[in-house]
């Protein structure tokens, strides 16, 4: 019989950070439209084909010294760092609900937030391919979910779209300008329909407090025309809602006691 105490850990991490590899290969293909099936993995600058044996999570990084077999171009840090936290958030799962279905729904949850997140640091973009289908793979929280109800999903689905599309339209209609892009709101859609209605004020709470703490930290070390450089609000959110998961209900609960007193 499998050891909780270490083994089992061990082999979620390990699982993870596999699927962290292919998280990666999402975050770098999916914004250029490109399949993220076929070809394999190759090197973006010589296009050599990686064997399996330079594609190990983690360990590859390391015997390589961060650096391309063939031409030695090195290669991001991020690579390793996203199969390190993917292989991570299983462990961290498996201790909070156990192996239980709404500890797989919560993973797959993450894996699709991790790559929205990176996406929308590069690019300043969530693509639609990604959130729109995530809004109906996730309404499947009525089934994983013990505390959802297929209404709490609708009505996460309606508010965290309708919040952010009300701010966007009167942000604009203010100030003649796009303030909040058209992704972040299917992407509180998208967490919507994972977590419902508390999960959606819980997101943004947390997401606007941590981008105005990032917003403001561009306004100190930033000057001239970039003082104006756009801060994705993906990631914040992407944060606020793991937040969520593991902590969001002891949070709530600990602020309304702080609140009456």
């Amino acid at each position: 019989m499998i050891s909780y105490n270490l083994t089992l850990p061990i082999i979620l991490f390990i699982f993870g950070a596999c699927i962290g590899s292919f998280l990666n290969v999402c975050i770098f293909r999916i914004p250029e439209k490109k399949s993220i099936v076929f070809p394999g993995s190759f090197c973006p600058v010589c296009k050599k084909n990686i064997p399996f044996y330079c594609n190990i999570p983690i360990l590859s990084y390391l015997f390589l010294q961060g650096r391309c077999k063939y031409c030695k171009t090195h290669i991001s840090m991020r690579y390793p760092l996203v199969e390190i936290l993917t292989g991570v958030f299983p462990v961290f799962l498996f201790f909070k609900f156990g192996l239980t279905p709404p500890g797989l729904f919560w993973f797959c949850f993450i894996c699709v937030l991790i790559v929205i997140s990176l996406i929308d640091f590069d690019h300043q973009i969530i693509p639609d391919v990604i959130s729109l289908p995530g809004i109906v793979i996730f309404a499947s929280s009525a089934f994983f979910i013990p505390e959802m109800s297929p209404r709490d999903v609708l009505i996460g689905i309606f508010a965290g779209g309708g919040i952010l599309y009300t701010i966007a339209f009167l942000y604009f209609k203010l100030k003649k300008a796009q303030g909040m892009g058209g992704g972040d709101i299917k992407l509180l859609a998208m967490i919507g329909a994972a977590t419902g209605l508390k999960g959606v004020i819980f997101t943004i709470f947390t997401g606007s407090v941590m981008g105005t703490a990032a917003g403001l930290g561009a306004l100190i070390f930033i000057k001239g025309s970039n003082r104006y450089l756009k801060i994705p609000f993906g990631p914040y959110l992407s944060f606020g809602a793991i937040l969520y998961i593991f902590f969001g209900e002891g949070l709530i609960q600990w602020y309304f006691r702080t609140i009456t007193g």
